[in-house]
């Protein structure tokens, strides 16, 4: 029984037709307000609060997080908007014989939402953006003190080529669900590879959790309107041509359609590529090192005139000193503690502006000698104390991570 298809059917049942309104309801909806939902702040928190009993304060945009509060706020609302305008649209509506139009301009839409965030999806990884290598500073840091979704992040950020393969995927879903043609592959193609996103999501606490899964979701429902799927994959049956339902017949339409498509794609593919290789070489692994980079471990460091040993309980002596990115630094002190400072040099003057990021100072207040790439002194007053500190570059090459590179032959399993 062909429940939802793309072909043309005169009279629709009436579970396709309630299936229909269901679905077309919810992702219109989910789509809708989840771009738009700043917009019903007001309502949505008086729901949060009267309904669901929420009494603790949250923020709307969530930080950065898709599993805030406000979001799973927002589908609770998503969800009973779809209950009711779907019962309400089945009273009004229910002598329609079916819904071959709508179904079409719907499947339209979810392609257009798959298409563009696969495209942005899979090119920030074929850039290495969303996955960075591991920083100076993670090189430092114990195992034990990764989140489980930095050590995914790691765990993804190592490989260029991994990467690269990951992105292309899916791009490549996103791509073939341009033509309705190949428009089957391209969601059965996305349906592997976002599940493996959103399972990732789920087992290393990353929260990407509901639109990952909403994804799925959406190249799932493209994937079942074309009914073949149970002829092919479960009865191994030979199937017919699929005749596609189109609303506009005329040739001409079509035309100007496929331009629009190759010059709108065109136009998007070139313009995300400059955007993220711009982004890549600024601020990515290929970026310009700043001066001094790189982790300086102190083997000697004097306050107002006293050496310090280096004992792990001092919470002031610095550890290490690592330089990372333009005009920041990371000081980990002897306790393991890592505190962000503003880090500017002046080369010329041999001078330093060296204060915690909150700081509004703006003096160089420190002096610095390097004679060579192994040795750097720093010598300068911080919050009323006067520094001398003496430090050796650690070669971060060295670390397993970066120095074990691809063997082709391992005579036994390098795990470490």
């Amino acid at each position: 029984m062909k429940i939802l298809t793309q072909e043309y059917r005169e009279q629709w049942n009436t579970l396709s037709k309630l299936l229909f309104r269901v679905l077309f309801t919810y992702f219109v909806l989910y789509m809708l307000l989840m771009l738009l939902n700043p917009l019903f702040e007001t309502p949505f928190r008086w729901i949060g609060k009267e309904i669901l009993k929420i009494n603790y304060d949250y923020e709307v945009s969530g930080n950065g997080s898709g599993d805030h509060t406000f979001a799973y706020l927002t589908l609770f609302v998503t969800v009973i908007l779809t209950f009711i305008i779907v019962i309400i649209w089945s009273i009004l509506d229910r002598s329609r014989k079916s819904y071959n139009k709508l179904l079409y301009w719907f499947l339209v839409f979810l392609r257009v939402v798959l298409v563009a965030t696969m495209l942005f999806y899979g090119f920030v990884k074929i850039f290495k953006l969303q996955f960075p290598s591991a920083s100076l500073t993670h090189l430092l840091d114990p195992l034990g003190d990764f989140s489980p979704m930095g050590l995914a992040w790691t765990y993804m950020g190592f490989s260029k080529g991994f990467n690269v393969f990951v992105g292309f995927l899916e791009v490549l879903g996103g791509l073939l669900l341009i033509p309705r043609r190949t428009q089957t592959l391209g969601s059965f193609l996305i349906i592997g590879v976002m599940t493996q996103v959103a399972v990732m999501n789920f087992c290393y606490d990353i929260p990407v959790k509901l639109f990952s899964v909403h994804l799925v979701l959406m190249a799932l429902v493209i994937f079942i309107t074309d009914n073949r799927f149970l002829n092919v994959f479960i009865k191994n049956k030979a199937v017919k041509k699929y005749n596609y339902y189109h609303p506009v017949k005329n040739t001409k339409y079509h035309k100007v359609i496929f331009w629009i498509k190759s010059i709108g794609l065109f136009i998007l593919v070139s313009f995300i590529s400059f955007n993220f290789y711009t982004t890549e070489r600024n601020r990515g692994n290929n970026r310009k090192k700043p001066l001094l980079y790189g982790i300086w471990e102190a083997t000697s460091f004097t306050k107002n005139g006293d050496t310090l040993q280096p004992l792990i309980t001092d919470n002031f002596r610095w550890r290490y000193l690592i330089i990372d990115l333009k005009d920041e630094a990371t000081i980990k002190t002897m306790d393991d503690l890592k505190h962000q400072y503003k880090f500017i040099t002046d080369s010329t003057s041999q001078k330093i502006m060296i204060h915690k990021k909150d700081s509004e100072s703006e003096d160089y207040n420190f002096n610095y000698k390097n004679p060579d790439s192994e040795f750097l002194q720093l010598d300068g007053i911080i919050e009323s104390d006067t520094l001398h500190i003496i430090f050796s570059r650690k070669n971060h090459e060295k670390f397993n991570l970066n120095s074990r590179g691809f063997k082709w032959i391992n005579e036994r399993p390098y795990n470490r």
